[in-house]
């Protein structure tokens, strides 16, 4: 299979697995290759692959089991799957977003004063990537779109040690972005919420900007929190 080498390098791996998945025929119950049969296959790092493992088993399409290996899932009990680790760690998800909430209004609000015309096109870009992803379906799509578009808020600042956080953020805490954004209605929301804090962004809305970050990450951990029946 072609070297997969480019840009969102993780939401290539996941597809390509789920290509595999597919075009081999494999069904609940099946195991995945291994850990180093998917490096050789698709010709990328051990942690990208763990780190599409991850991406698929939150969104209920694999089940990682101790010490025998990766099992493709039903995908409608692994929505359930996705429920039962939301639910197992609430408490995670809720520091996740208190450190988000310390940093990235901040980092709005730093994007909308310094943006050039060029940083305010790759977002307007990437936000509608996000939205064709949604409207087709492609949920994992969607979602590495959402982690871009924040990504891409981060560099605007300007700053490298808000950038290296945030980026490292992404990667160590991936399950946990994945399962906030799998919680009912939320994608749909963040369609909206990403409008109005690119708009401010646009704009060069500090305040604004800063306001609406703050609203969307709120949101987002209120959604989950509705979602588990926790507070």
């Amino acid at each position: 299979m072609e070297s997969l080498k480019k840009e969102r390098l993780s939401q290539q791996v996941t597809e390509a697995i789920k290509k595999i998945i597919i075009t081999e025929g494999l069904r609940p119950g099946d195991k995945l290759y291994s850990e180093h049969q998917l490096t050789q296959k698709l010709e990328v790092s051990r942690s990208s692959i763990r780190e599409a493992i991850r991406m698929l088993e939150v969104t209920g399409y694999v089940k990682a089991q101790q010490g025998r290996g990766v099992f493709i899932t039903d995908h409608e009990e692994g929505q359930d799957a996705m429920k039962q680790w939301v639910v197992d760690n609430t408490e995670l998800l809720r520091e996740h977003f208190e450190i988000r909430l310390l940093m990235e209004p901040h980092a709005a609000r730093l994007a909308a004063r310094k943006a050039t015309d060029k940083d305010i096109e790759s977002l307007e870009r990437t936000y509608q990537e996000f939205c064709t992803f949604l409207e087709h379906g492609e949920i994992p799509k969607a979602i590495s779109c959402d982690s871009e578009f924040h990504l891409i808020v981060a560099r605007m600042t300007r700053n490298r040690t808000l950038s290296v956080l945030m980026k490292t953020m992404a990667q160590s805490l991936n399950e946990g972005w994945i399962a906030s954004l799998n919680t009912p209605g939320r994608l749909e929301r963040t369609v909206v919420e990403h409008l109005k804090l690119l708009q401010a962004i646009r704009g060069h809305h500090c305040d604004a900007a800063a306001q609406a970050m703050t609203e969307h990450l709120t949101n987002a951990l209120s959604d989950i929190q509705d979602y588990t029946g926790t507070s």
